[in-house]
């Protein structure tokens, strides 16, 4: 799939917009998040700090923020916490697109694609978790503590 049709022209990082173009050959994690979810707000710092690793050990990776926050004074306070990239917040159409396609029935959802954009997870979340995330990069392969995490997270549609 074209990253273009996927995640648009552009995304934000810090407060510079940049082309989705520059993530052309990258595997990029999907990561569906908000400031308002217990589960989202553990998982965050333990996402950025594998992030930093990954990045560091020369692998090509990026993240992608799709929010999934109330309003714009949370999106900006939580993404300023994050070292990635993310989607305009307010490209809601873009995010009900996301959502759809990568079946997000609840947060904090961590999706992989590859370099042309097909899914190599659905959520990948317990894998990033794992003592062993750097070797099993980029989390093709459930492992069992991976499909018994997935139940586990906030409901996106009871932001409440």
């Amino acid at each position: 799939m074209d990253l273009r049709e996927l995640l648009g022209d552009t995304l934000i990082k810090g407060d510079t917009e940049i082309s989705v173009d520059s993530l052309k050959g990258k595997v990029i994690g999907i990561y569906f998040s908000a400031h308002w979810c217990p589960p989202c707000r553990q998982f965050t710092p333990v996402l950025a700090k594998r992030y930093k690793t990954i990045q560091q050990s020369g692998k090509d990776f990026e993240i992608v923020f799709v929010s999934r926050d109330r309003d714009l004074e949370q999106f900006t306070e939580y993404f300023g916490t994050m070292p990635w990239c993310a989607i305009p917040f307010k490209d809601t159409e873009r995010v009900q697109k996301l959502m759809s396609k990568f079946k997000v029935r609840g947060i904090p959802t961590f999706a992989v694609i590859d370099e042309d954009g097909n899914i190599i997870s659905q959520n990948a979340r317990g894998m990033v978790s794992e003592s062993n995330y750097l070797s099993t990069f980029p989390w093709g392969e459930k492992t069992n503590s991976e499909a018994g995490r997935e139940a586990g997270g906030e409901d996106p549609s009871k932001s409440g």
